[in-house]
């Protein structure tokens, strides 16, 4: 009885949270003829307000030996100007765009992409050219890619699954994030589960974290994001909870009843708060595909959304950039689209 008088009270609890009242443009991005965005995996903004969208479209595919072909990459880079119009697209047939995972913006005007299946960080400067590497593709990519929880392959991987090794090679990175220092924190967490830090040069400094449930462990670290005091912040997804760290990845605290975090932002200035996304597969009974706004100490101000297909419905969101605490930009897999999101 005492189980289920907590489960309905944790029941009640989300669904008491206040609804932020809030409009949506699904359809502002404009691309040129015959291109066309695919699953969006990663969405930011710059300082001028350009935006920038790292999608997995399938193509190109590739064919192994006499087999059947694969879609194995097919990951674009694509900007469009602050009000939606088509810009360029970056990095064309890079090397590292395999599988796109998440893209975001530092405070330099700094592009960064992140990619889970070369494994790899890339850093673009704002003249669009590629400044650093963090990670490395396997030398021999197998296709179709390794089961999340299978045994790490590659040059200095090292351990058993999801072991935070010491190493400053990735296995499925999802996000990056960085310190006022300028120091690097990537979110090496869907295939490891763990944070690893490098210093501004990108040279590895430390990680921390493993497989669990308990302070310090991670299920799925799918986002970070840093504040202004450098607490560090991860949507540790499988555990239902965000893990706050101090920089040198010392435990803090954790937010909980917010279903199943999967995209984080935190907005610039001096009233930072904190956007989480809870938009997981329908499989999850929790999963109401909302985005919650909470304060520093976890404290929740309100949720918006809905999961579905409409404007001002969400389908599995796995970015989110805040332009300001009430301008966003939400990318969604499930929908293939940005929408831009106004809050009132």
């Amino acid at each position: 009885m005492n189980r289920i008088f907590a489960g309905l009270l944790l029941s009640f609890g989300l669904a008491a949270q206040p609804e932020i009242n809030f409009d949506a443009n699904a359809d502002f991005l404009k691309l040129p003829p015959n291109l066309y965005l695919g699953e969006v995996a990663g969405v930011a903004a710059d300082s001028h307000g350009n935006i920038f969208v790292y999608t997995r479209t399938g193509h190109p595919t590739i064919t192994i030996g006499t087999a059947r072909p694969f879609a194995h990459g097919g990951s674009r880079l694509f900007e469009f100007d602050r009000g939606g119009k088509f810009v360029r697209e970056i990095g064309q047939d890079s090397y590292g765009f395999l599988v796109a995972q998440q893209v975001r913006v530092d405070s330099k005007d700094n592009v960064w992409v992140v990619d889970q299946m070369s494994n790899m960080v890339i850093k673009f400067d704002p003249n669009r050219q590629v400044q650093l590497l963090l990670g490395r593709k396997d030398e021999s990519e197998q296709v179709p890619a390794r089961p999340l929880n299978a045994a790490p392959g590659g040059r200095g991987r090292g351990g058993p699954p999801g072991a935070g090794a010491q190493s400053d090679l990735f296995r499925r990175p999802a996000d990056v994030a960085w310190d006022s220092a300028g120091n690097i924190y990537v979110a090496d967490g869907l295939g490891n589960s763990r944070i690893a830090k490098f210093d501004p040069n990108g040279k590895f400094i430390k990680s921390w974290g493993q497989t669990g449930s308990g302070q310090g462990q991670f299920n799925q670290a799918r986002s970070i994001v840093i504040d202004a005091q450098d607490n560090v912040y991860v949507a540790d997804a499988g555990n239902k909870r965000i893990q706050v760290f101090d920089r040198d990845g010392g435990y803090k605290t954790e937010f909980t009843g917010i279903g199943a975090p999967s995209a984080l932002c935190i907005s610039p200035g001096a009233h930072q708060v904190i956007y989480s996304s809870n938009s997981n597969p329908p499989d999850d009974i929790d999963s109401a595909g909302e985005i919650y706004k909470l304060d520093l100490t976890g404290k929740v101000i309100g949720k918006f959304g809905r999961a579905g297909k409409s404007a001002k419905e969400f389908g599995t969101v796995n970015a989110i950039s805040c332009r300001s605490e009430n301008e966003l930009l939400v990318g969604e897999i499930g929908n293939w689209r940005v929408q831009r999101v106004t809050l009132h």
